[in-house]
């Protein structure tokens, strides 16, 4: 009888296939799946009798391209199974980089990621790389807690080709494109597995310009998705013009969604890459994913490779005394937003406190990209908002949310809110669902998630520090899908579990993982189904310079293994590092 290295014995394998669940043995031999079913024999024995035995999660769409420099553990992904991920979206990153850009390329980071700036300049080893080439190089040398693979940004290679017309988004010359073409062909040679690009006005720097790029034309974005096909091939990814909605407090995008559509499917005709956007429901045109979804079902049976990329729950900006909140740039708040979170908490309980902060004018951020400039949106969502219980329910109930609080309360909106984020020691934390909680359900997003040509993603890992905290969506997708919803159809097991490995391992050429079959990589969870919980998100001053995040607590993962080492137990870090950078090629 062979004797493998690892056996986790017992357990209920949804093995990445999109198979119904059977109960078996795994066998990890060498790092790889040497066995799967039956009663297998090791040296080494995990119980898992009753558990979830799954491949580990593949996230497509996280923003780790400053943290992978100093940090080898990269939660929230490490604590919720991911054990690859993909990084480098939405147009910004930080390389290629040449002495004296890391400036505009930090503060774009903060205006569109909402990283501090503080954190990327003090932690980032600045100097280190000017090539893309040379950004993954150091990257390879690095030991992580899983495995990560880097996208090329367009603001970042606009930006060094370019210069400052770059950064005004002038329009780009034909010299301008050949040598951006070139240094994509030279990323994606060296194994950059994408290149991103941003098209929303939403997404702004620190001085609220448009990201590099935005506007670029179809040629411009044609011939860097053919400098892709020129080094081998990648994923060509998109945050597209009208995804999220009008967005006319900015003054409106200026590409309809049918022109981003017509524009993403002429580029993977042309060039023959893959092509994954972002598609949510957006209150401005609620149904307008439906227009998405019938048009790359037909597209796709032409030939084109587009895969609308949908999230498993609702696109959440936080609202807390730590974070963001609709009084952060009142007069009154401001005058004693310098105490302690308590007594801070405690003052604005004080009556006339309460009643000056809650009359007062508004005082704009210096920084018109600044997330703090979100506090008009965030007093305009005050009906739309809904308290966080401590296990976080993200299809709630009316009773969440302030517009019904506040009339059991007799209050406003705005003063039920205030009085939620004064209570206590002002650690409570409101949401504002937005994007796919349109029609107070989440019918519309189980809609996109069962759609064949769907991928998942948008949890944003390593972004939002302070405002989302989405990073644990690998862990809401087959909690909530295929165990809690009881305010309509659940998705079975299986499928979810797919969903988020082989499918997204697929797509990004990581064709030896995804999957719990003899001979592919050992990437591995061991979850404890019943009692997977996703909990509250609560602070942590824990970024270089002191730099404060939103980390959301998640416990259930008995076991994580990547490339067959073991790195997690019982939500514990093991302190192996055996994850690397991941080449394309």
């Amino acid at each position: 009888m062979t004797l493998h290295d690892v056996v986790i014995s017992g357990a209920t394998i949804v093995d990445g296939t999109g198979a119904p669940p059977v109960t078996g043995d795994v066998a990890i031999s060498d790092g790889r799946i040497s066995g799967v079913g039956g009663s297998l024999q090791a040296s080494r024995t995990v119980a898992a009798d009753g558990a979830l035995v799954a491949p580990g999660w593949v996230d497509v769409h996280t923003h780790f391209d400053g943290q992978a420099t100093w940090d080898d553990e990269l939660d929230p992904s490490f604590s919720n199974g991911v054990t690859s991920l993909v990084m480098g979206n939405c147009g910004v990153g930080f390389a290629p980089c040449a002495p004296g850009e890391q400036q505009t390329l930090i503060e774009l980071m903060e205006g569109v990621e909402d990283i501090p700036g503080a954190a990327l300049h003090e932690g980032v080893p600045w100097g280190a790389w000017e090539s893309f080439p040379e950004y993954l190089d150091f990257l390879d040398g690095r030991e992580y807690a899983l495995d990560i693979g880097a996208q090329l940004a367009h603001g970042a290679l606009r930006f060094h080709v370019m210069g400052e017309r770059g950064v005004r988004n002038e329009e780009a010359t034909d010299a301008d494109i050949a040598a951006m073409r070139k240094l994509v062909a030279e990323a994606t040679a060296a194994g950059a597995i994408g290149f991103s690009t941003s098209r929303t006005i939403f997404h702004r720097s620190l001085d609220g310009s448009a990201v590099p790029g935005t506007y670029a034309t179809v040629n411009e974005l044609r011939e860097l998705a053919f400098g892709m096909a020129d080094g081998g091939g990648a994923v060509f990814e998109a945050i597209t013009s009208e995804s999220i909605g009008d967005l006319e407090a900015f003054g409106g995008e200026r590409f309809s969604q049918r022109h981003e559509l017509e524009m993403l499917a002429d580029i993977s005709r042309a060039t023959g890459q893959k092509v994954t956007f972002t598609t949510v429901q957006n209150t401005d045109r609620p149904e307008d994913w439906r227009e998405v979804l019938d048009f790359v079902t037909e597209h796709n049976a032409a030939g084109t490779k587009l895969y609308p990329q949908v999230s498993s729950r609702p696109i959440g900006l936080l609202s807390s005394l730590e974070g963001y909140h609709a009084f952060m740039r009142r007069r009154g708040y401001l005058a004693i937003a310098h105490l302690p979170l308590a007594e801070r908490a405690k003052t604005m309980r004080d009556p006339q406190v309460r009643r000056q902060i809650l009359t007062d004018d508004d005082i704009a951020p210096d920084n018109p990209g600044s997330m703090e400039a979100l506090y008009e949106a965030l007093q305009m969502s005050i009906s739309r908002m809904y308290v966080l219980d401590d296990v976080v329910d993200y299809e709630p109930g009316s009773e969440c949310c302030f517009l019904e609080l506040a009339a059991a309360q007799g209050v406003t909106p705005l003063e039920a809110a205030y009085d939620f984020l004064a209570e206590g020691d002002g650690t409570n934390v409101a949401t504002m669902l937005g994007a796919g909680f349109v029609d107070k359900n989440l019918d519309a997003i189980r809609e996109m998630l069962v759609h064949p040509e769907t991928i998942t993603g948008l949890g944003d890992a390593g972004a939002h520090v302070k405002l989302i905290c989405d990073g644990s969506m690998p862990s809401t997708q087959i909690a909530h899908w295929s165990r809690d919803r009881t305010s309509g159809p659940q998705i079975p097991i299986e499928f979810l579990v797919e969903k988020q490995t082989r499918r997204n391992a697929q797509l990004y050429g990581l064709d030896d993982r995804g999957t719990l079959q003899v001979g592919m990589r050992a990437d591995i969870n061991v979850i404890d189904f019943d009692n997977l919980e996703i909990r509250r998100p609560v602070t942590h001053a824990d970024l270089p310079a002191g730099g404060v995040r939103f980390l959301q607590p998640v416990s259930g993962y008995l076991a994580t293994f990547v490339n067959g080492v073991q790195t997690r137990a019982n939500d514990t870090d093991t302190g192996a590092r055996p994850g690397r950078l991941v080449r394309r090629h």
